[in-house]
């Protein structure tokens, strides 16, 4: 019997692939644009694929002490931030999965109450301040250590883990902690690198508190030094004159540039995850 294609089967093909090409573009652009020598960038005539390929950009990008003050800044930022918040959430989901745990509906109400409202960004800054984190790793990672609704997602995992295993797991003399890493965290991998990835992008991306939080240039994330290149435009002018002939242009091919560099390597980290990725994000989703 041969299988007819449905209708909505081509017009589901026709708008994923539409969306492909429209979250796809940009990055081939300026891709294009970078490796491309400035008289056509200057003309327009890039479109897909570079033209005349030139790699002095990437190669200014890559000599300029501020990106890799940026990216040692990131990587310490995304390492530390997101192992903290792993093991914080894991916990407070855990405990949170246990319904007999007293007060257990006034503590998650408590915490989906914060999923609506915030203190607001001035009085957090001025926690922030009070406890002396300006300018220092904490002040990064501390203030955006647990996401509500990672927490939540996590919860409904650990929600479906069989209870057979846990009172097996007393029956060996195991306490609730000794449960959770000896039993529980062995079967979390496929949730620990969903929420993981979640938390590492977010760090990875996040120049709001560095912004609120750090005045030393020093500590800047490599967010923070894209965003003064592509806004603020802060480059070096003789450097960029030597590199092309025309300013305006090499200043555009280097904002590109630098975009793809700082853009690259967290997106390098999705193949790794992508076999749990959506295996944690359905458990996490239709179990209770």
């Amino acid at each position: 019997m041969k299988s007819r294609i449905s209708l909505f089967t081509v017009i589901n093909v026709v708008v994923l692939l539409g969306v492909v090409i429209v979250t796809l573009y940009p990055f081939l652009y300026m891709i294009a644009v970078s490796l491309s020598k400035d008289v056509y960038v200057m003309k327009g005539e890039i479109s897909f694929f570079p033209k005349g390929i030139n790699l002095d950009m990437y190669k200014f990008v890559l000599n300029d002490p501020r990106i890799l003050t940026g990216y040692v800044n990131t990587l310490i930022y995304t390492i530390v931030g997101t192992a903290l918040s792993l093991m914080i959430t894991s916990l407070g989901a855990y405990s949170l999965s246990k319904r007999e745990m007293p007060f257990f509906k006034t503590f998650t109400l408590m915490i989906v109450f914060t999923m609506f409202f915030n203190g607001g960004m001035i009085p957090t800054f001025l926690v922030v301040k009070s406890y002396g984190l300006m300018d220092t790793l904490w002040g990064m990672v501390l203030p955006a250590v647990v996401s509500t609704w990672n927490l939540l997602i996590m919860r409904t995992f650990y929600s479906g883990v069989p209870v057979e295993l846990e009172e097996s797991g007393k029956i060996d003399g195991l306490n609730e902690i000794g449960i959770f890493f000896r039993i529980v965290m062995p079967l979390s991998k496929a949730i620990f690198a969903t929420i993981g990835l979640f938390y590492a992008v977010a760090m990875w991306n996040n120049f709001m508190l560095p912004l609120l939080y750090l005045r030393n240039p020093d500590l800047f994330p490599l967010q923070v030094i894209l965003r003064n290149i592509v806004l603020a435009g802060q480059l070096n002018s003789s450097d960029a004159m030597g590199i092309g002939g025309d300013q305006v242009i090499v200043e555009e091919s280097l904002k590109y540039a630098t975009i793809m560099v700082a853009t690259l390597p967290i997106l390098a980290v999705y193949p790794f995850l992508q076999k749990y990725f959506v295996k944690g994000v359905m458990i996490g989703a239709i179990k209770g």
